[in-house]
């Protein structure tokens, strides 16, 4: 299983916002790819600005690449992202998963 995450940071007053559109578009995206086996949206406000992390898990590269396309490391923007983001970083990282237990 490969863990895949994602940065991005938003002006702290478009936050909520750029919530619902991940909520609305991102995540039901990421859901859609087979191969894909969950996503989380972490969220932490600060005084001016919002940043987000994005947890997915896959069952492959291959899965990945049907999602983000062959570049396995370059980050997958949606063009709606140009509304909120104050910047893009061009990479994501990825992890091998060595242990997981589930919580729920």
């Amino acid at each position: 299983m490969i863990c895949r995450m994602w940065h991005g940071v938003t002006p702290r007053s478009k936050a909520d916002a750029y919530t619902r559109f991940l909520e609305q578009r991102a995540v039901p995206d990421y859901r859609s790819v087979p191969g894909n086996l969950s996503v989380a949206v972490l969220r932490r406000d600060e005084a001016e600005v919002t940043h987000f992390l994005t947890v997915t898990h896959w069952e492959s590269e291959e899965s990945i690449r049907a999602f983000a396309g062959n570049d396995l490391l370059k980050a997958k923007y949606y063009p709606e992202d140009q509304d909120y983001l104050l910047e893009f970083e061009p990479l994501v990282q990825h992890f091998v998963v060595a242990a997981i237990e589930n919580v729920v």
